[in-house]
């Protein structure tokens, strides 16, 4: 499946936008608040909003698949947070064809929508279409993808090459399958003159457990248990989710004021009362540097010797000290949640002897460059400063002198997306969890361009890229994104350093919560002690 040209910039920008709205003083109040009288169960979700619409076709935001999650059914989902194989929803079961170019998939049978309307072939392919045609941030997922209903409870989905990827991307909230009858009514359409986000930002339109009761970019949004929901009923009749700051989740949380915190810093989740639960786990996000391989932006990264002297000069444990409990280092781009992730024991170690022979190797004297990165920046709590900062004193000590350049987000957003930075230090999360996203790492690609690698630079990985992106069966797959993380390491420009914990708190009486690299957290899967 071809990369995405918005794909990092939708992260950066999305991760920028969830630091800054998280710098508020004011906790939003809940009506009734948890445990109020007459109100039901109600759950009261801190996170910091990084939140635009509920739109399912136009939403691609952390906190817009939350609410996506619970609002609108997929064709299918994840069972959990183990995203290694998908598992049925709308669709009760599915099948690849033998080329990975034909998707099949039966509909589940009973499935009705909020207002007891049943759930249709027709509203699949409406829906589907919509995404893909609208021209909303994630239309890429669906580009190439051709929607048809080959009779009331079958879905044909057909794809131009080999797309293995596809029942891994389905399972995205921004893919959810919408009442097209009511849509319709109030302006959706299948292309870019769709005028239904203000009433979807407002009413339900999905099958899943949860309605809109209320919804509001900047503050909060209320859910209400779907009286009309074909599944399990969830636990909680009501879910508030707020814009809170970290400082103030963390003290919402000990006050029992709510009883989940999302965005809590490793060492803010240090020392936690005993009353409360903490979830630790390594985020899918991967965090990287990357060394320009244009002559024209620098005479020194494209220097392969270099670039091995940063690799086995990095001190790797020193970078996971920083990121705390629960962070684990990157072996390779692919995160360790995904298919084709390499083993932990693949991953790189300092060697500074190495490194000072790499760099004498590399012909270069006393090199100086310099390192860009966004300056307000924070990836699950963790600033890019301090390990900027680290970086630099790792490499002093092999002989290479790091020139610190913090820079606002969009500055150096656009420096990166225009390969103009000579190293850089940047991080990647899954569009959706499979290693095809991650073929954006090779010469010619996304991130590849913006490393200055351009297609035809190193044509063994890029032959490997391409038999990957073709390769069928999880196995063979496995073998082959793994063989391309390997040639990609030996070789590239890129080196992986740390997948940062993300660190998730609960109130005692909260049950059933898995972290996920494409949601965070899915709110009707939550039970009660």
């Amino acid at each position: 499946m071809a990369t995405r040209s918005q794909t990092a910039a939708v992260l950066l920008a999305g991760a920028l936008a969830l630091a800054a709205c998280g710098s508020g003083g004011t906790t939003p109040q809940t009506s009734g608040g948890p445990g109020a009288s007459g109100a039901g169960k109600t759950l009261v979700i801190d996170t910091s909003f990084d939140l635009k619409t509920a739109d399912p076709g136009r939403t691609y935001e952390p906190t817009g698949l939350i609410v996506g999650k619970a609002v609108y059914e997929t064709l299918l989902t994840f069972d959990g947070g183990d995203v290694t194989k998908p598992v049925p929803a709308l669709a009760e079961s599915y099948e690849l064809s033998e080329d990975g170019k034909t998707l099949t998939l039966k509909l589940k049978q009973g499935a009705t929508f909020a207002d007891g309307s049943p759930v249709t072939a027709d509203d699949v392919v409406f829906s589907l279409t919509r995404v893909r045609d609208m021209k909303g941030t994630p239309s890429f997922l669906l580009d190439g993808v051709e929607v048809a209903k080959t009779d009331d409870t079958t879905i044909t989905m057909t794809s131009k090459a080999a797309n293995p990827a596809l029942p891994f991307i389905l399972p995205n909230p921004a893919l959810g399958i919408i009442n097209s009858k009511l849509a319709k009514q109030n302006g959706a359409t299948t292309d870019a003159q769709d005028k239904a986000e203000q009433y979807l930002n407002a009413n339900s339109a999905g099958s899943g457990p949860y309605q809109i009761e209320s919804f509001n970019v900047s503050s909060q949004v209320t859910l209400k248990a779907n009286p009309k929901y074909h599944g399990t009923k969830p636990a909680y009749d009501r879910v508030v989710i707020r814009n809170v700051e970290a400082a103030t989740q963390k003290l919402n949380v000990q006050r029992g004021d709510s009883q989940v915190a999302l965005n809590l810093s490793g060492d803010q989740v240090t020392g936690m009362p005993a009353t409360l639960q903490v979830k630790k786990t390594a985020s899918a996000n991967v965090i990287f540097l990357l060394a320009n391989q244009d002559s024209a932006v620098s005479k020194t990264t494209p220097n392969a010797k270099f670039v091995e002297a940063v690799r086995k000069g990095i001190d790797y444990a020193g970078l996971l000290e920083l990121a705390g409990e629960g962070s684990t280092q990157a072996p390779g781009v692919i995160p360790s949640q995904i298919l084709g992730a390499l083993p932990a024991d693949q991953a790189a170690k300092r060697d500074v002897e190495g490194a000072k022979a790499a760099l004498a190797a590399s012909g270069l004297s006393n090199p100086t460059v310099k390192l860009e990165y966004p300056s307000e920046l924070t990836v699950n709590g963790l600033s890019f400063q301090p390990l900027a900062e680290r970086v630099q004193a790792n490499l002093k000590e092999v002989g290479i002198t790091v020139d610190l350049q913090p820079a606002p987000v969009t500055t150096a957003l656009d420096n990166y997306r225009n390969g103009k930075e000579e190293m850089g230090l940047w991080y990647w999360g899954p569009d959706y969890p499979d290693p095809s996203d991650y073929l954006a790492f090779l010469p010619g690609k996304t991130v590849g361009l913006r490393a200055g690698w351009k297609a035809g630079a190193a044509k063994e990985i890029e032959e490997a890229g391409e038999k990957a992106a073709g390769t069928l069966g999880d196995d063979a797959r496995k073998a082959a994104y793994a063989d391309v993380q390997t040639k990609l390491n030996a070789a590239g420009p890129f080196i992986p350093l740390i997948q940062p914990s993300q660190n998730i708190v609960t109130a005692a009486s909260v049950t059933g919560l898995e972290y996920h690299p494409v949601w965070t957290v899915d709110v009707a899967d939550l039970g009660v002690k």
